[in-house]
């Protein structure tokens, strides 16, 4: 029983095979060009672009605290210099009182950098310079284009 199964099968998949050979052969008559006569630059063009996740830095803050206003223009440089290579977000915790809890923060402003899969890499807490949030991205495999 078992070995007419199996042979069965084989007979199956060797018309499906035959078949779809046949298909693509006869393909050139259809508008339908067959997969096999793309050569391989035309089939990556037909491909669509998938952008990758990227590594994101997310400030918890607030909009009255004297750190967190430090913070902001170089969160706005940060965001600038970084686009379409990281992301750069800003979380006001005292507009939106769950993001604090949501995020484990202890004091504000506090930075939390995630890589590209939304694992929580690094975290610091008070004011963080460009520079620090450079090398941090850096590691993270964000660089930046040298001019």
């Amino acid at each position: 029983m078992n070995n007419i199964l199996r042979n069965g099968m084989l007979v199956f998949l060797g018309v499906v095979i035959f078949s779809s050979t046949a298909v693509a052969e006869d393909a050139s008559d259809t508008a339908i060009p067959a997969i096999a006569s793309l050569t391989p630059v035309e089939s990556e063009s037909k491909i669509a672009t998938v952008s990758l996740p990227l590594p994101k830095m997310v400030d918890v803050g607030a909009g009255k605290c004297l750190s967190c206003k430090k913070m902001a223009p170089i969160l706005e440089e940060a965001k600038k210099l970084y686009t379409g290579v990281a992301e750069v977000e800003f979380v006001d915790v005292w507009e939106n009182r769950d993001a604090g809890a949501k995020y484990g923060v202890r004091m504000i402003p506090t930075q939390i950098f995630f890589d590209g899969e939304g694992k929580e890499v690094f975290r610091h807490e008070g004011f963080f310079s460009l520079e620090d949030i450079q090398k941090q991205f850096e590691s993270l495999g964000a660089k930046l284009k040298r001019e």
